[in-house]
């Protein structure tokens, strides 16, 4: 089975800040939901964990996996989505003009603006490369696999998986420490 998780709270999420590719650790509550993660799922077998190199997903991870003999690697195809000048920006929703709210209120229509890092184009690129290179080969061997990684990323990757529109990019409901199975 192939699971995914999005990385526990950080002070950024708490503000409502958007991150991206800033590398914000942990907070103290997103430590505690990782830790209540590992004793949720610690029934669940995992041969493997792929995760994204930002501090927020590793320390996701490291929780989850912790007395676990469960090899953790770092895939920089994992991380978050890319907004360039736009990350640390708090409470986007409020700013009627913010050109990044088009991703998040109609995704199909996103173009990246010039200085917001990545595309979606971009974004979908990479993660059928990691699923077509890392993932299928691991599912047709019958492993279980952890992901850890991000909101946007792991919406792509469910996207993705399950064939939907980009309409439908947001529709996964991504709960941040709540194991999702991908195939």
């Amino acid at each position: 089975m192939i699971y995914i998780l999005r990385h526990g709270k950080t002070e950024w999420n708490k503000l409502k800040k958007l991150q991206g590719r800033t590398d914000i650790p942990l907070c103290d509550e997103g430590r505690v939901m990782a830790r209540e993660a590992a004793e949720e799922y610690a029934g669940v077998h995992f041969d493997v964990c792929y995760c994204s190199p930002l501090i927020r997903a590793r320390e996701t991870a490291e929780i989850i996996l912790k007395d676990r003999n469960v090899p953790i690697i770092i895939d920089d195809r994992l991380k978050e989505m890319a907004f360039g000048k736009y990350e640390g920006i708090e409470r986007s929703f409020d700013i009627p003009d913010c050109p990044i709210n088009v991703l998040f209120n109609a995704p199909e229509k996103y173009e990246a603006p010039a200085d917001a890092g990545e595309s979606l184009d971009e974004l979908f690129a990479r993660v059928k490369d990691f699923i077509d290179e890392v993932i299928m080969p691991l599912q047709e061997a019958g492993k279980d696999v952890l992901i850890v990684g991000h909101g946007a990323l792991n919406s792509c990757m469910l996207t993705q998986a399950k064939g939907l529109p980009r309409k439908d990019f947001w529709s996964h409901g991504i709960v941040q420490c709540k194991l999702m199975p991908l195939f």
